[in-house]
């Protein structure tokens, strides 16, 4: 029995000690990631910091000294960035409101009504829909806004909705099929609509869900670089990461002005994805683990 004993003793140690060691590996490896991320946000948080003297020294991660708010003001100015902000900010918010309450009611109409062959081949249709990236159909869409006037920020916004739109129904119908189906057969008993059911019951337990999807479509939405530059046909109707070209080209050289002004870009997105990370794991976990 002693043997026994220790021979599982010295088994379990075995394994502590590669499980230490693959730890260490994993441990490795995310630090090469997190440095890949971390570095050149210090390079662009310094740099934006800069005045212009110091910006031309060639010492992209050294601590500005003393700190600059020039870059800042110069940005300011030159891309006009209250009027892009805004533009940026309601299509955003268009795009996020859509997503949530389109992709929603079209899953429950979906979940709703599964044995009904309509329903099942548009969920296959939306599912299929997921393959078709934006560059794949651009000129047809640059073509089709333009005939019908929607080459300006409300077209950029219900483009953002509807190519958005096979991904979050996915994901709702899949949180979906985890509910209940005793809630809406109580509602029903009670003599609530199908408008009703969905508003007073569905709705507020989808909150989850509609948490992560407005996250993704927030991300999505305000980083979109591509669609705007092609629907957009005024030049001052143009959206923040748009209008960053500018610097691409006229202000090359200018690495403080430069890096503010993508500072100030990217500052809503990355603010909001740190006070809302939480809730896309929260959301995606409930909606896989749900039976």
């Amino acid at each position: 029995m002693s043997l026994s004993l220790q021979q599982r003793l010295n088994k379990r140690s075995r394994s502590r000690v590669g499980r230490e060691r693959t730890n260490w590996w994993a441990t490795g490896i995310l630090g090469i990631c997190a440095l890949a991320v971390l570095a050149p946000l210090f390079v662009t948080v310094s740099m934006a910091f800069k005045s212009a003297k110091q910006a031309v020294d060639g010492k992209a991660f050294s601590l500005p000294k003393p700190f600059s708010i020039e870059g800042f003001t110069a940005a300011w100015d030159l891309v006009n960035f209250p009027r892009a902000f805004t533009i940026s900010l309601v299509i955003t918010l268009v795009a996020v409101l859509g997503a949530v309450l389109v992709a929603s009611m079209a899953s429950y109409a979906i979940h709703r009504n599964w044995s009904k062959r309509f329903y099942r081949f548009s969920f296959y249709y939306l599912l299929g829909a997921m393959f078709l990236p934006f560059p794949v159909l651009a000129l047809s869409q640059v073509k089709l806004t333009g005939l019908f006037g929607l080459d300006n920020p409300a077209g950029v916004a219900i483009l953002h909705v509807m190519f958005g739109l096979s991904f979050n129904v996915l994901l709702f119908t899949s949180f979906l099929r985890g509910l209940p189906g005793e809630l809406e057969e109580s509602a029903r008993i009670d003599g609530a609509s199908n408008w009703t059911t969905y508003w007073r019951i569905i709705f507020p337990l989808l909150a989850p869900m509609s948490a992560t999807v407005a996250i993704f479509a927030f991300l999505s939405s305000w980083n979109d670089f591509m669609m705007p530059s092609l629907i957009i046909a005024e030049q001052a109707d143009q959206t923040l990461p748009v209008v960053q070209q500018l610097f691409q080209t006229q202000f090359s050289n200018n690495y403080h002005v430069s890096f503010a002004s993508y500072l100030m870009a990217m500052a809503p997105s990355v603010v909001a994805y740190l006070f809302t990370q939480r809730w896309v794991m929260s959301g995606l976990t409930q909606g896989a683990v749900k039976s």
